[in-house]
């Protein structure tokens, strides 16, 4: 007895969705993943690949695209991309209210290039699952429920394994980091980047200048 309620309770809190396990599972966040990794970020033609794979990797394409590319443009974790509410974006306008966690500042981004296309054909896939109308986030779970991180975690560790970056032990907040990496080699003022991932301290952006790889560009 005491089996089938533990089997019945990790089905409650694990929505796996049918998705095969990435190769370490996508679950671990431990010191030896991270003594691994060899960088805590994606490089451009790494995130590529990445929203690639994501169109044609798993069960649910048009989702898993959509909320991979959010995340990336937006530095979200993925806390914040699980709650983001239907009423926080505006596909006709191009905007997206950011709700930022752990102390961070919220506020408003536009929508940039390919991301209105990218909610829009989500929302009609939404629309046909029929979700409830008291479940109120963009991104819903084959169950019509909130999507979870546990089913990012999965579907990231799926999608990096059909892009061929398996290798890198690909988590959801390297995407944030990617977005700081990418805005600083860009050019982009510290402080709009700053404001941009709602960073408080100027000192939890800096460290992206590190990344920056025209930072020793014609010292001689």
């Amino acid at each position: 007895m005491k089996r089938v309620q533990r089997s019945r309770a990790a089905e409650k809190a694990v929505d796996q969705e049918s998705l095969k396990p990435a190769r370490r599972g996508g679950l671990d966040v431990n010191t030896s993943s991270r003594a691994k990794r060899s960088r805590e970020y994606l490089t451009a033609d790494e995130i590529g690949k990445l929203l690639t794979a994501a169109k044609t990797a798993t069960r649910n394409p048009v989702r898993d695209y959509a909320a991979l590319l959010l995340m990336f443009r937006h530095g979200l974790r993925v806390s914040e991309l699980c709650s983001i509410k239907l009423s926080d974006i505006d596909v006709k306008h191009k905007t997206f209210h950011v709700n930022r966690l752990k102390d961070c500042d919220s506020g408003p981004h536009d929508l940039y290039n390919g991301e209105s296309q990218a909610v829009k054909a989500w929302l009609v896939e939404r629309a046909k699952m029929k979700v409830p109308a008291d479940c109120d986030t963009l991104f819903v779970s084959e169950r019509r429920r909130p999507l979870s991180r546990i089913t990012m975690w999965h579907m990231i560790g799926l999608v990096a394994k059909a892009a061929g970056l398996a290798h890198l032990d690909i988590h959801p907040h390297m995407l944030r980091h990617s977005c700081g990496y990418a805005l600083v080699n860009k050019g982009t003022d510290i402080r709009i980047i700053q404001g941009y991932l709602g960073h408080k301290a100027i000192s939890s952006t800096v460290r992206y200048t590190t990344l920056d790889s025209r930072r020793f560009a014609k010292l001689f």
